[in-house]
């Protein structure tokens, strides 16, 4: 059953990296992706400390990091497009400032 979970997250978290490495165009689809993995690492540390009778209190903290890393890099893209109009990174340049 635990070889199930594993394998499992394993794909999870995979085809979020793959996702992360092909498509690096937008940074709309990167920060999806990132918060996919992360996803994934909260799915797999749940069924980690579940099976092993801890306590859940972690995973509170893990969440509330994940959150501000993603409104973070909301920010981020709200600023990005307001200043250079598109999410696109062929658009961005840094000594445009």
């Amino acid at each position: 059953m635990l070889i199930l979970y594993k394998l499992l997250f394993f794909f999870f978290f995979s085809s979020g990296l793959f996702s992360f490495f092909s498509k690096r165009k937008h940074l709309l689809s990167t920060l999806l992706s990132l918060e996919f993995m992360v996803l994934s690492m909260f799915f797999y540390m749940f069924i980690f400390l579940i099976l092993n009778f801890y306590d859940l209190y972690f995973l509170m903290y893990f969440l509330t990091f994940s959150v501000c890393e993603g409104a973070l890099g909301l920010s981020i893209l709200v600023s990005m497009i307001r200043s250079h109009g598109s999410d696109q990174f062929v658009n961005f340049n840094m000594l445009q400032c």
